[in-house]
């Protein structure tokens, strides 16, 4: 039986240096926003009608790197100093700091798309965040997650639990009008990009593997179909040429003689072909 063990938030491992800088950074903005007040906002948080009118195409990118308040960020941050380390350590440095920052712009972008037109304002690392929750419930699935020190899931489970909560919330969002001032499609587009960029290529690949399957079945059945039909006429030809054996070839028939010089024909064609 295989053992997990529990994965819990601690204080006494070094942070791997990519998580600690965007931990670090994510913090520090957050400072400098309290003293600029919404400078920052106005240039680099998402602002679908920037997007339209003005090109404002990095915001799909800086957003994330803003927050609307200390709870904001704290959740935020602590999600990612929870789940991250070991992401990071199995992704690499590059990769990760990659991954972090797609998965980010991906959730910006589904929650433009859902605010396309509205004077809307979207900011916050959840894009992001969801992106690292998804990868830690595709790379340790069954590693049980104490969370809040209390509750203890799989980590499949609190992801599903996750993305779920946003699913309901954001189509009830856009269905009924509701607005909880949370970007609950940035949370699904995170997951989202984060799912594609880990298992894309995978499933792009059985994908095209499946289609060469088919073809390859394809081809095997119509191979096996011209044998049919070249076994069928060698039949047919080796009667004929019994019955010339037997009553030689100027008292066959004219339809036989007819029917040896096509199925002859046909032979040749089909050694022409597979030639």
């Amino acid at each position: 039986m295989a053992e997990f063990r529990t994965f819990q938030i601690g204080l006494g491992f070094k942070l791997p240096s990519v998580l600690r800088n965007l931990l670090i950074l994510n913090a520090v903005i957050w400072v400098i926003q309290q003293f600029t007040g919404t400078i920052l906002s106005d240039l680099f948080a998402l602002h679908p009608l920037a997007i339209i009118n003005d090109f404002a195409f990095w915001q799909l990118f800086t957003y994330q790197f803003l927050h609307a308040n200390f709870f904001h960020l704290f959740f935020n941050m602590f999600i990612l100093f929870m789940f991250g380390r070991e992401i990071e350590l199995v992704l690499g440095k590059r990769q990760f700091l990659r991954y972090y920052l797609l998965t980010g712009i991906g959730g910006g972008f589904f929650q433009l798309i859902a605010n396309w037109g509205t004077p809307s304002v979207i900011l916050g690392a959840s894009g992001a965040i969801y992106g690292i929750l998804l990868a830690f419930g595709l790379l340790f699935p069954d590693r049980p997650v104490t969370f809040f020190f209390i509750i203890q899931l799989k980590a499949k489970t609190l992801v599903a639990i996750f993305i779920g909560i946003s699913l309901v919330f954001g189509f009830q969002s856009e269905l009924f009008g509701t607005n909880d001032r949370v970007a609950h499609f940035a949370h699904l587009g995170g997951a989202f990009t984060g799912f594609v960029l880990l298992r894309g290529r995978s499933i792009y690949q059985g994908i095209i593997r499946r289609i060469a399957q088919n073809q390859q079945k394809k081809r095997q059945e119509r191979e096996r179909q011209r044998q049919e039909r070249i076994k069928k006429k060698r039949q047919e030809i080796d009667v004929i040429l019994d019955r010339i054996n037997e009553i030689g070839y100027e008292n066959i028939s004219e339809a036989e003689k007819d029917h040896l010089r096509r199925a002859s024909e046909f032979l040749s064609n089909e050694e022409k072909i597979k030639s």
